[in-house]
C-alpha cells in the first residue's frame, strides 16, 4: 500500500499541494535532463522503436542500429512506441539511447489491479513492462459506474501518458474481474496491445442483413465469370474456420494452368460503411493462442465471404498459363462465382502426397476424388518448379519453425507442436505468392496506387553483423562472405542452403532473418527483395488483412476503367495513412500473438521446472543468454548470473559474453544443456540454469 502523502506528492509532483503543480522552471536544476554534458550541446536525433523487457530493461531499434536505454532516459516513453532518441557519446563506454519526444503511442489501455486510497484511484498494470501506476481522477466516475471495487481486475483506457514530473491518468473501460473462466494473462495482453474484440452493434447489425447474393451477382453488375463447375479446392490448417482462397489447376497444351480465387469481400463491404471502417481500425485479424479475434464479424469471415465446400461463392479470380519450367506466360483476372469441391487441411494433403491417405479417402464433393486428387499432385510439382525459378531469379526462402501450443477445453497446455514448411503449405504458398505477384505486376504496369507490399534489401551493417557471428562459427568465408555482405540474395540463399539438414540449420534462419529489414505497405511499388520480385502485393487474404481489400477495390477499378472514380480518389487521399496503418497494427498483432503463445510455452514448462533439455543460444544481452529449445523451440533466458561467479563481459559485435577469469566465451550459436530453473507463466517467462556437473 502506498502512503497517502508520497501517492500525493508523486501524482502532483514534489512540494505541490492538491491544487495542482506547477512545473519547474526550465532554469532549475531538476529540468536539465540526465547523463553527460555533451548530451545538452546539438545532436542528432534518430526515430525508432522502443522495447521494453519483463525485467524492465528498455531498448529501440533505430535505422542506425538497436541502442539500450538509459535508465533514466526512458521518460515516461512505453513499450512499442515510436520515439525520438538521443545517443549520449562517452569515451570508451557503451552509446546509450535517451528518449527525447515520443511520436506515436503503442498502447492506448491496459488490464490493471483496481485500488482506491482518497480521494484518487490507483491502477497498477498487469503488464510488467509498464513500469508507472496510473490514476483515476476524483472527479471520473467510471469506477462507480462499472462497479469497480478495490482489488478487482480492469481495463483502463490512458487519457494522459506519464511524463517526467507527472504521472499518467486513465478512466476505468469495464471490470473483468467478475467474469468466470478469465484467462487474465491473455486478457492483459489484449488490453496492453489496444486490441478490439467487441463489434458495435451498428457494425452487427449491417452484417447480419448480408446474404451471398450469388445469382444475383451473375445476373446483375460487372460481368463475373462462373467457375462453378470447376474442379477448385480450399487447402487450409485443420482448425481454420475462414477460408479465403481457394486452387485449381489442369493440364493444357504446352504447360499448365492454375486458378487462385480469393474470397470477393469487397462486393460485401461498400468503401466507408460502417463494417468497413470497422476493419479500416482493426487492419488485421489477430490470432491469439486461445482465440481469434477477427477483422471482420463472424457473419462475414465465417459464412458470407468464406469459401466453404459444395457453397455457391462469390470472388476473385487470377487464370494464370504457366510453360512446362513453371515459367509464367500469361495471366488475366475477373470477378467469378465458384463452388469448392474439397476442403482439405494440411495433415491430409501431406498424408495423400506421402501416400499415406488414398485419394478415396479425402473429404470431397462425392464423384470428385479423382479430379482433385489430379489437381494436387499438379500444384506439387508446379510448386517444385515456381520455387526453383524463385531462386533462380534472386528469391530467398527462410525456413524457420514456429511452435503452437495446443491446448485443452479448459484452455490449459497439453502440448507443443512446432510448425514448419511442408509439401503441403508450400504448394499453396507457391500457387498464393504469384497470383499475388500477377495482381502487384498488372496494377503497377498501369500506374495505379495501391498498398503494395515493399521489402527493402537490408543495410550492409546489419548483414555485416550477421557475417560477425556466422564468420565465429566458421559458417561463412571467402568471397562468399563478401557477396553476403554485398546483399547479393544469391548469396545469402547459398549460406541457407548450405546449412539445411545440420545442426546450424536453424541459428542461421535466425540470424539471416533478424538482418533483414521489415516488409511494408506502401502506395507505390518499390519491389520486393526477399522475393525477387518487381511487384508484390497482398491479394490472397481479405478476409483478415484490410490492405488485400485495398488492392482488391483498385483491381476492380483497373478492371472495369473507373480508376477515377470518386471512391478511388477518396481511397488515394488517405492511401498513405492507411498503408501505415496497416503495418503498424501488423506488428501489433504479431506481437499479441507471440506473446500468447509465450504466456502458454511458459506455463506448460512449469510442469517441467528441473528436467534438462538440449537448445541453442539464439540471442545474447549483458544480462544472459536466449536458449531455443530443440524439440519445442520453446525460449528462455538462462542469466548471467547462472554460467558462474566471475565478471563477464559484453561483446555486442560478436553476440557473445566472456568470462574476465575463465576466458570462457558463451555465443549465438552455441548448443548449450539447460535445466528449466522456473517460469513465469503471467509474463511468458521461462529462466535456465546449467545442470550440476
Amino acid at each position: 500500500m502506498v502512503e497517502v502523502p508520497s501517492l500525493l506528492a508523486h501524482f502532483f509532483g514534489r512540494g505541490a499541494g492538491m491544487g495542482g503543480a506547477k512545473s519547474r522552471s526550465r532554469g532549475s536544476r531538476g529540468s536539465r535532463g540526465h547523463g553527460p554534458r555533451a548530451r545538452r550541446k546539438s545532436r542528432v536525433l534518430l526515430t525508432g522503436t522502443m522495447h521494453v523487457s519483463r525485467s524492465g530493461s528498455a531498448t529501440v531499434d533505430t535505422p542506425e542500429g538497436r541502442f539500450r536505454v538509459a535508465k533514466r532516459g526512458v521518460r515516461g516513453a512505453m513499450s512499442g512506441d515510436t520515439v525520438q532518441v538521443s545517443l549520449s557519446s562517452p569515451r570508451g563506454r557503451e552509446r546509450l539511447a535517451w528518449v527525447q519526444g515520443v511520436l506515436d503511442r503503442a498502447t492506448q489501455s491496459f488490464l490493471g489491479s483496481y485500488d482506491f486510497i482518497d480521494p484518487l484511484g490507483v491502477v497498477v498494470p498487469l503488464d510488467s513492462r509498464i513500469r508507472q501506476d496510473f490514476f483515476v481522477l476524483p472527479g471520473d466516475g467510471s469506477a462507480k459506474a462499472c462497479g469497480v471495487h478495490p482489488g478487482d481486475v480492469v481495463v483502463a483506457r490512458i487519457l494522459e501518458y506519464p511524463a517526467r514530473t507527472t504521472s499518467g491518468i486513465v478512466t476505468i473501460e469495464r471490470r473483468v474481474t467478475a467474469e468466470r473462466g478469465l484467462d487474465l494473462p491473455i486478457e492483459t495482453i489484449i488490453a496492453s496491445y489496444g486490441l478490439r474484440c467487441e463489434f458495435s452493434k451498428t457494425v452487427l447489425a449491417s452484417a447480419a442483413d448480408i446474404v451471398p447474393g450469388v445469382e444475383e451477382a451473375l445476373t446483375a453488375g460487372p460481368p463475373r465469370a462462373d467457375f462453378r463447375e470447376r474442379c477448385v479446392l480450399t487447402i487450409d490448417p485443420a482448425d481454420a474456420r475462414d477460408f479465403d482462397d481457394a486452387v485449381g489447376a489442369r493440364r493444357v497444351e504446352h504447360g499448365f494452368e492454375v486458378e487462385v480465387h480469393i474470397a470477393d469481400v469487397s462486393h460485401y463491404l461498400g468503401w466507408d460503411s460502417p463494417i468497413d471502417r470497422e476493419a479500416r481500425q482493426r487492419t488485421c485479424s489477430t490470432y491469439l493462442v486461445d482465440r481469434v479475434i477477427p477483422m471482420l464479424p463472424e457473419r462475414l469471415c465465417a459464412d458470407v465471404c468464406s469459401l466453404r465446400p459444395d457453397e455457391d461463392r462469390l470472388a476473385m479470380s487470377v487464370v494464370m498459363r504457366l510453360g512446362e519450367r513453371g515459367e509464367l506466360v500469361s495471366a488475366r483476372m475477373a470477378r467469378s462465382a465458384i463452388r469448392s469441391k474439397a476442403r482439405l487441411s494440411y495433415d491430409q494433403v501431406d498424408a495423400w502426397l506421402k501416400g499415406a491417405l488414398g485419394a478415396h479417402e479425402l473429404p470431397c464433393t462425392p464423384g470428385w476424388n479423382a479430379q482433385v486428387s489430379k489437381t494436387l499432385d499438379i500444384l506439387d510439382k508446379l510448386a517444385v518448379r515456381r520455387r526453383r525459378l524463385r531462386h533462380e531469379r534472386g528469391s530467398i526462402d527462410f525456413d524457420t519453425k514456429e511452435a503452437k501450443v495446443i491446448l485443452d477445453e479448459q484452455g490449459r497446455p497439453i502440448d507443443i507442436a512446432v510448425r514448419r514448411r511442408t509439401r503441403a503449405t508450400s504448394l499453396i504458398e507457391e500457387a498464393m505468392l504469384l497470383a499475388n505477384e500477377c495482381v502487384a505486376q498488372r496494377l503497377s504496369d498501369a500506374g495505379i496506387e495501391t498498398a503494395y507490399r515493399v521489402h527493402e534489401r537490408p543495410s550492409s551493417d546489419e548483414l555485416r553483423a550477421a557475417l560477425r557471428i556466422l564468420g565465429e562459427l566458421g559458417l561463412v568465408t571467402g568471397a562468399l562472405a563478401k557477396e553476403l555482405v554485398a546483399g547479393n540474395p544469391a548469396a545469402i540463399q547459398e549460406v541457407l542452403e548450405e546449412a539445411a539438414g545440420t545442426p546450424a540449420e536453424l541459428f542461421v534462419n535466425v540470424v539471416l532473418l533478424r538482418a533483414q529489414r521489415r516488409a511494408v505497405y506502401l502506395p507505390h511499388n518499390d519491389g520486393h527483395y526477399a522475393l525477387g520480385a518487381r511487384a508484390y502485393c497482398h491479394f490472397t487474404s481479405p478476409i483478415r488483412r484490410y490492405a488485400d481489400l485495398l488492392v482488391h477495390r483498385a483491381l476492380k477499378a483497373q478492371l472495369d476503367g473507373t480508376t477515377g472514380s470518386r471512391e478511388q480518389r477518396e481511397i488515394g487521399r488517405i492511401l498513405a495513412q492507411l498503408c501505415r496503418s496497416c503495418s503498424e497494427r501488423e506488428r501489433v498483432s504479431d506481437a499479441a500473438a507471440r506473446d500468447s503463445q509465450r504466456i502458454k510455452i511458459a506455463e506448460f514448462f512449469s510442469t517441467r521446472v528441473g528436467e534438462c533439455f538440449g537448445g541453442v543460444v539464439v540471442g545474447c544481452e549483458r544480462y544472459g543468454l536466449f536458449v531455443m529449445l530443440d524439440e519445442s523451440c520453446a525460449e528462455g533466458l538462462l542469466a548471467t548470473r547462472e554460467l558462474g561467479d566471475e565478471r563477464f563481459s559484453y561483446d555486442d559485435a560478436r553476440m557473445a559474453l566472456m568470462g574476465e577469469e575463465s576466458g570462457r566465451i558463451w555465443r549465438v550459436g552455441m548448443r548449450v544443456t539447460v535445466v528449466v530453473a522456473g517460469t513465469s507463466p503471467a509474463r511468458g517467462q521461462i529462466d535456465f540454469a546449467l545442470p550440476d556437473k
